[in-house]
């Protein structure tokens, strides 16, 4: 297993609270931008701690990016006692969380996947390197206002910010070094409560509708709601459903 950094974190809600979740961001993101988890959850009574990856944000940089890397770093990422009631990844943090929950059944009662880059198709791979360039190319709140009108200003300058943090050669290694984005295998040997929110793939998803689906039948742990409307990112394209449908879920058995 690859040596993991220790995560920089923030916080929402009381530190004393008995229910502990970790919050983890997509490729190009960065930990405040998992805010909406973060408030709705402190709301319900939850500590909510929000990781930024290697190579984002404030982390460490390093040289390895694969998937198997930021596994590793979640892996030793604790609540400090115990496990972590709720985990919650998006994209690639919820690529990077399936690993970590499929190494050690310990580190979380339930997962959150929201859109999940479970597996990635050659189309996908090429949407997801030229969304990447296009925020590099710009990286200022007009430009993330012009492309994402309806985004609260919180996501406009937050998504701005997290790619002029994030290093470019990081996101472009996590491409590089991952010729074959595919985590189903942990996915389906998953042992604790797993909830997919997924996109809407009329708008766009890179897990409803896609091979990497298979894995919601495939694991009886599985259940799975999607976001009408919302694009890849639903918790910034249609806030409210999304975490209606995230308190939903941790009030499932």
């Amino acid at each position: 297993m690859p040596a993991p950094v220790t995560l920089p974190r923030i916080s929402w809600g009381d530190p004393a609270a008995s229910r502990r979740a970790l919050l983890v961001h997509g490729l190009g993101s960065n930990g405040p931008l998992m805010w909406r988890y973060g408030v709705a959850l402190a709301d319900a009574g939850w500590h909510a701690d929000a990781v930024d990856l290697r190579g984002h944000g404030t982390a460490p940089r390093a040289l390895d990016y694969t998937l198997a890397a930021y596994g590793a770093d979640l892996a030793a990422t604790t609540p400090g006692t115990g496990s972590w009631d709720l985990v919650i990844g998006h994209s690639l943090g919820g690529a990077a969380a399936t690993l970590a929950a499929a190494s050690d059944p310990a580190w979380t009662r339930r997962l959150v996947l929201i859109d999940p880059a479970i597996a990635l198709t050659d189309r996908d791979r090429d949407i997801v390197r030229a969304s990447q360039e296009e925020s590099f190319a710009d990286p200022t709140p007009a430009a993330v206002r012009a492309a994402h009108p309806l985004w609260h200003e919180h996501d406009v300058e937050l998504k701005a910010l997290s790619a002029q943090q994030a290093s470019q050669w990081a996101v472009r290694q996590t491409s590089v070094q991952n010729p074959q984005w595919d985590v189903r295998d942990a996915a389906t040997a998953l042992a604790v409560p797993t909830h997919v929110i997924a996109s809407d793939p009329k708008v766009y998803s890179i897990f409803r509708g896609k091979p990497a689906e298979a894995v919601v039948s495939a694991n009886p742990r599985f259940t799975m709601s999607t976001v009408a409307g919302a694009g890849h990112s639903p918790h910034r394209d249609k806030p409210e459903a999304t975490v209606e449908q995230l308190l939903e879920a941790l009030t499932a058995r």
